[in-house]
């Protein structure tokens, strides 16, 4: 990070956190941000699902909701980007104040709802991304809708043909009964719509899923009978957790999903667990407190093909993503790696 970037988060912290990550987005849009372009090696290069990565180190949902700041941040040294979540209609979401700085935790506290513009806006912007990028799309469901599991194979069917992947979003703690599709039935039906959708585009592209970290080792397993059973290409472990065990920040009562630093023992357990359960047949992208580029290779080496980061960047700013794939390059090459896939699970039974 250099000064002026430090200076800046410096402000922005003096702001609202909600008011400050829509500066964020603004600055970026405007050009203000110093992007590095893309950071790649030989090493760093992988393969996910299909998609060729410059490096595994993504873009988390919830940054860029309304794919606003596409061009900017596929310059940013993220290997890949993930933006939304998108629902069929617009919706506010929940009541401001919504997002909460735990500092002295390096978390981040939220309960937005899905606040987006919806999916016609957001699909008018995907299809003037740039095409030399690796971008997805967070899908989600709308509050009110009748039929919140037909709500992700519409926005899919919408905006599919501008994505490189799609992601199947059940598992934020801020809309209600939300997380209820997480079970087995319910997931199974919901995905196969999803599936059935993409499978009649032009251009099938994944469909990964998107699990909380909140799960018992019985429900693990049904994720990952369902995951394979519906043939979905990768599980994101994963979103924010209702946790919280441990925490300093004053505002750590408050509701939502916490995310940051304290995730991270939490949800690197979950992906071990996970990459044990599906022993390398489906590939896991690990999420969850990722502040450095140690803790990036854990959860490679915990079972993670890629991984993904977004409240880090609150504290440490958008040049982490370049920092953490350097950094990670000559982690790789210290312990005789070539390439990402061969570290991939290389020390899972550590988390175990």
């Amino acid at each position: 990070m250099n000064l002026i970037e430090k200076l800046g988060l410096k402000a922005l912290h003096q702001l609202d956190p909600e008011t400050a990550h829509g500066l964020s987005i603004k600055a970026l849009k405007m050009g203000l941000v110093a992007t590095p372009g893309p950071v790649t090696s030989s090493r760093l290069k992988t393969t996910l699902a299909g998609m060729e990565l410059p490096n595994p180190v993504g873009l988390a949902a919830g940054f860029d909701k309304n794919a606003e700041a596409l061009a900017p941040l596929a310059q940013s040294g993220f290997g890949f980007i993930e933006v939304g979540a998108a629902t069929p209609h617009p919706q506010p979401g929940n009541p401001r104040p919504r997002l909460f700085r735990l500092t002295e935790d390096a978390a981040a506290i939220n309960r937005f709802g899905f606040n987006n513009q919806g999916m016609e806006q957001i699909a008018q912007r995907l299809s003037q991304r740039p095409r030399d990028a690796v971008i997805g799309l967070n899908l989600g469901a709308n509050k009110d809708s009748d039929d919140r599991a037909s709500d992700f194979a519409r926005v899919l069917q919408h905006c599919g043909a501008h994505l490189d992947f799609a992601t199947v979003n059940v598992s934020s703690p801020n809309t209600e009964k939300l997380r209820d599709l997480q079970g087995k039935a319910a997931l199974t039906a919901l995905l196969n719509g999803v599936i059935d959708t993409r499978n009649a585009l032009n251009r099938k592209i994944p469909v990964f899923l998107k699990i909380a970290p909140d799960l018992t080792i019985d429900e693990l397993r049904d994720i990952a009978a369902v995951a394979g059973e519906t043939g979905i290409d990768a599980v994101i472990t994963t979103n924010t957790t209702l946790s919280r065990d441990g925490l300093q920040s004053v505002h750590k009562g408050e509701a939502g999903g916490l995310s940051g630093a304290p995730l991270f023992e939490k949800s690197t357990w979950v992906l071990a667990q996970l990459s044990q359960l599906l022993d390398g047949q489906i590939p896991l992208i690990g999420v969850g407190g990722i502040s450095t580029a140690e803790q990036a290779y854990a959860k490679i080496c915990a079972g993670a093909s890629a991984v993904q980061l977004y409240t880090a960047l609150v504290y440490q700013g958008l040049s982490l993503a370049g920092e953490i794939a350097r950094g990670l390059d000559d982690l790789l090459a210290r312990d005789g790696f070539d390439t990402v896939a061969q570290a991939v699970g290389s020390k899972r039974d550590d988390w175990l």
